[in-house]
């Protein structure tokens, strides 16, 4: 048994039973070992940034990490922008990097680079493995890292010669470390302030968004205080739709946030962070609170948020009531010209129980909350770091890791370039997953961001240029078909409703290019 071979029979005993992965030479002992463990489910990816956006996505809807396997520093660099958003995100994921042989380094090669340094920004463990017969050990400990609470990158640098040296075996498995309890006075300290009946917002973040049963129980405590619940923004995995709690969400905005927040005298961070603009723009705050209230922490963002609020809501006596939910209202079919208003209804009025959203869609999703919480109940996937291209990527990591449930990727065409050799990878694994393409020819949040910081004003035609995606025009229907992946041109309220049913109906990816 080599190094690579005990590192895949490690990494699947403990838990880890598929790859995403774009390999190279360093990697190649690796590739070879996957028929050592045939249980590995090895996920071929066309660029770095979607085996990454892929992880993410399967990590989200399992809770459990998938591995990466990338090829050296620059292989690294081009997943490091879908590893950001998992960072943000809290995704375990097992991030392995191929290097050249330890003896080789000392030469400078092509592709010899500082690979612990660029991970670390995105890793919350990293590790380079000193020779083969640390590899099980070291693959088992990036386990467990990942496995971290609330959830993070682990990086493993595997050298060349590590994998493919004789190792002694595979490791046990590593337990993580468990989730940090609120401690008892900090409940009651934030139980006397809600009694107090101040004007209070409960701000929360995952842990509460991707749980219907304890969002249910943060708005049982804000019905019994008087206070009112927020999520956060770029929440990770969200439950919603019919019979769930609705959730009010921080808008993008800077002045909607406000506006949102504006008459709260405290906020009370549950698994959250103090909220702040995506960016700064001049005369606009970067706090979206108002300047006078006040920053409480119930729970911090890794410790554990469910015990922390059923503690409290015993505290409060809280109501056993349950909440108001989103009640299931599918409204009629769209006909007609073919708006962003009309597309959300059509996906709202079709769309199957228990199905999947990963929402890229950018200025084209500004009304997708209030048009689609009357839906069947189902998940919402989030950009979280801000990084563009995880929409496409990540609905395919979803579809990978929930094969019986219906994936929709609502993408900006803009935004879905960045990594359309998805669609090659949901062809290759014939993944039931929708691709919509919000087609407005523009890179439109641009537009409305060159407002926002004043820029406008001195935008000529070489700076509206850049914003826009129609010289040429994208032809998004050949991109997928060359990728392999059936796709319909939409025009018309009725030739989108017609196609979305097309997607759900037929098993495999489609993609629909909807001409807003």
């Amino acid at each position: 048994m080599n190094g690579a071979q005990s590192l895949i029979r490690t990494l699947y005993d403990g838990g880890v039973d598929t790859c995403f992965m774009n390999p190279g030479t360093s990697e190649m002992h690796f590739v070879a070992a996957l028929d050592f463990v045939p249980q590995m489910h090895s996920v071929l990816c066309l660029f770095e940034g979607v085996a990454t956006g892929c992880a993410d996505g399967f990590a989200r809807m399992t809770g459990k990490p998938a591995a990466t396997l990338l090829h050296t520093g620059p292989g690294l660099g081009n997943g490091i922008s879908n590893l950001h958003n998992a960072r943000k995100a809290h995704s375990p994921i097992v991030n392995i990097v191929g290097d050249h042989a330890t003896y080789h380094l000392k030469y400078d090669a092509p592709l010899t680079c500082d690979i612990e340094g660029l991970a670390r920004p995105v890793s919350g463990w990293v590790r380079t493995s000193p020779n083969a017969r640390a590899v099980a050990g070291d693959g088992a400990a990036a386990i467990a890292a990942a496995l971290t609470p609330p959830g993070q990158v682990a990086t493993l640098i595997l050298p060349g010669d590590t994998a493919w040296d004789a190792a002694e075996g595979p490791a046990p498995p590593q337990d993580p470390p468990p989730m940090a309890q609120v401690p008892e006075e900090r409940i009651a300290a934030i139980a006397q302030l809600l009694r107090r009946g101040e004007e209070t917002v409960i701000l929360v973040g995952d842990q509460v968004m991707c749980n219907e049963g304890v969002s249910g129980l943060a708005h049982r405590i804000a019905a019994a205080a008087n206070a009112r619940v927020v999520g956060n923004r770029a929440a990770a995995r969200v439950s919603r739709g019919a019979g769930r709690p609705v959730v009010a969400r921080l808008p993008y905005p800077v002045d909607q946030a406000v506006a949102l927040l504006a008459g709260a005298r405290h906020i009370v961070l549950v698994g959250a962070k103090d909220p702040v603009g995506f960016f700064a723009y001049p005369d606009s705050p970067s706090r979206l609170a108002p300047p006078d209230a006040q920053i409480h922490l119930l729970a911090a963002e890794d410790e554990n948020v469910p015990a922390a609020l059923d503690a409290l809501s015993e505290e409060l006596a809280a109501p056993s009531d349950p909440p108001p939910v989103a009640p299931f209202e599918p409204p009629p079919l769209p006909t007609g010209s073919l708006t962003l208003e009309a597309a959300w209804t059509a996906l709202c009025a079709l769309m199957p129980e228990n199905a999947i959203v990963s929402d890229e869609s950018v200025t084209s999703g500004r009304q997708a909350y209030p048009l689609t919480q009357n839906a069947p109940p189902h998940d919402w996937l989030h950009v979280t770091g801000g990084s563009i291209g995880q929409g496409l990527p990540a609905a395919t990591g979803a579809a990978v890791a929930c094969p019986d449930r219906q994936v929709f990727a609502m993408e900006g065409d803009g935004s879905g370039m960045y990594t359309l050799q998805a669609l090659w990878t949901q062809a290759r694994e014939s993944l039931n997953v929708v691709n919509v393409i919000f087609a407005n020819h523009s890179y439109r949040i641009l537009q409305g961001e060159l407002q926002n910081v004043g820029g406008d004003a001195d935008a000529g035609p070489h700076a509206q240029a850049m914003m826009r995606l129609d010289s040429p025009t994208l032809d998004w229907v050949s991109l997928s078909d060359g990728m392999g992946v059936p796709a319909v041109r939409a025009a018309s309220a009725d030739e989108f409703v017609a196609a979305l049913r097309r997607g759900i109906e037929e098993p495999g990816p489609l993609l629909i290019e909807a001409l807003i």
